[in-house]
């Protein structure tokens, strides 16, 4: 799990929570269950069974992979439409290519994010290069929907490509984890994605007993999603691994351990940690789209079916395909 690493932690900023921060409790465990996207790729589905009231403005997070493909599997999405949401698109091994009917798009690899703002919609397409589709080789990603506010939902559509070197890297007081901030703040210390909705994500890793307890928005909720490994979630120690999402409650930090022993192929415990100011606004959400009526879920398929959200560019000699989600 290559993504962005260092060869001394200990020579990175050190963040810790204050010693009078109050420790959020963890309020539930899930387990993703696991399925296909796209053209057949294996996903987690990481938020499944989470009430929205302790997700927002986070709406679904998909793990995909982690995959060893063989020579001509690997696999992507055919074109489909967004409307009303950001996605994020953190490629952790392996090549992703984007293209929208816009223009837009671009290649991210090991370590590097993609940030979509859909706004009014658009056609997209996400799929790994013919080289790696003849070679086959190591997939894992994940994809994370973040949902914009009314007042933002029909804005224009944006990209930002996050290469792997902009993101902030921190570490814990002894050195033992490994803090990607890929967005938002954490401890004054700012990730490179720009968001509508207020949000940190980072991707965390943790050696074989380490701890960290992180200062934490109180305004944010906050979610820890495992990765590779095993741990302990909150105060308490809570157990996870591998595809469990820790839901925290109220507090001022959190916290997260990795066991001393882990899996033979897994040295560390990696963990996604996400935060985000609640939009607490009414979601309407139904494949590609969210808004905030169903009466805008209607028009966004009528504006899709009757091609107001682009077209798909010719020169791929590719037919629409109707709304799935990616």
């Amino acid at each position: 799990m290559p993504a962005v690493t260092v060869e001394n932690p200990l020579t990175l900023p050190r963040v810790t929570a204050p010693a009078d921060a109050v420790a959020r409790p963890v309020l539930a465990v899930t387990t993703a269950p696991s399925g296909f996207e796209g053209e057949g790729f294996p996903v987690r589905r990481a938020f499944a069974g989470i009430n929205y009231r302790h997700l927002d403005p986070f709406i679904m997070m998909d793990q995909m992979g982690e995959v060893e493909y063989a020579p001509g599997e690997p696999k992507g999405t055919p074109w489909h439409p967004h409307r009303g949401f950001e996605t994020v698109t953190y490629i952790i091994d392996g090549i992703f290519d984007h293209q929208d009917s816009n223009g837009g798009g671009g290649t991210i690899t090991n370590g590097d994010t993609q940030w979509m703002t859909a706004g009014a919609g658009l056609l997209h397409i996400e799929a790994p290069p013919e080289h790696l589709v003849m070679s086959g080789g190591l997939f894992h990603g994940l994809q994370l929907w973040v949902n914009l506010p009314a007042k933002d939902k029909m804005m224009a559509p944006r990209y930002q490509d996050i290469r792997s070197g902009s993101v902030q890297l921190l570490t814990s007081p002894d050195g033992g984890a490994l803090l990607r901030v890929i967005a938002g703040e954490l401890d004054g210390h700012e990730g490179p994605g720009i968001t509508h909705t207020p949000i940190t994500m980072i991707h965390a890793t943790l050696a074989p007993g380490a701890e960290i307890t992180l200062p934490w928005r109180e305004d944010f909720n906050g979610l820890a999603y495992v990765m590779a490994g095993r741990g302990a979630v909150g105060a308490e120690r809570r157990p996870v691994h591998l595809g469990q999402t820790a839901v925290f409650g109220a507090g001022g930090s959190l916290t997260v351990r990795a066991d001393e022993k882990q899996d033979s192929h897994t040295p560390d415990l990696e963990v996604v940690l996400l935060g985000g100011r609640p939009i607490r606004e009414p979601m309407a959400h139904y494949g590609p789209f969210v808004m905030n009526t169903k009466d805008e879920l209607m028009q966004a398929f009528e504006d899709f079916q009757k091609g107001r959200l682009g077209t798909v560019p010719a020169v791929h000699g590719m037919t629409e395909e109707g709304p799935q989600e990616a």
